[in-house]
């Protein structure tokens, strides 16, 4: 399947253009994270790209969340590994705990745009240019900002052998890179 191809199949099923620049954020992530750690750029783009098809068809439901997407990406060719990380990025759904960096890596990529999204949108401008790595960290600590973001998830960097420090500035770059196709 092709990046365009993949985004097609995203925009079939996902209508909300918030969740389509999540989805967005988080394919940017998880290829810089492959390109980081030596892994193979596509697959991770497209598992960023799609992890939340499923979300609208699911009704929000977590509890069927990832797992739901399996037989759309089934059918569309999707590769099995691929498959997997998505629907191990939502654990609750599978009653398993992640095991492969692949799995880590995604959920941390996809739950860490989640708070570099909110850190922007507290600058004056709303503009991810100017967002420091350190402001994103620093926020981590406070746990009333953004309190709906899972810590503990995106400290599953460390299973893909990151530090914080490390990932949220692969994250924050790679935020910044797309920042137009985003709306930051």
């Amino acid at each position: 399947m092709t990046r365009d191809e993949a985004e097609n199949l995203l925009r079939s099923h996902v209508k909300n253009e918030r969740m389509i620049a999540h989805c967005l954020a988080s394919e940017a992530v998880l290829r810089d994270l492959a390109r980081k750690l030596g892994r193979d750029e596509e697959a991770w783009g497209l598992a960023g790209l799609l992890h939340d098809i499923d979300i609208e068809d699911v009704g929000g439901d977590l509890n069927r969340h990832g797992v739901a997407a399996a037989p759309i990406l089934r059918e569309a060719g999707v590769s099995e590994e691929i498959i997997d990380a998505i629907v191990m990025h939502n654990e609750m759904a599978t009653g398993r705990a992640r095991t492969t960096e692949f799995q880590h890596a995604l959920a941390a990529g996809e739950t860490i745009t989640g708070m570099i999204t909110a850190v922007t949108l507290v600058y004056p401008d709303k503009k991810i240019a100017g967002v420091k790595v350190k402001s994103v960290t620093k926020r981590m600590k406070e746990k009333a900002f953004a309190a709906s973001v899972k810590r503990d998830i995106i400290m599953e960097c460390e299973q893909a052998g990151l530090s914080l420090d490390e990932f949220a500035a692969i994250s924050v770059f790679a935020m910044q890179g797309i920042a137009d196709r985003i709306g930051l």
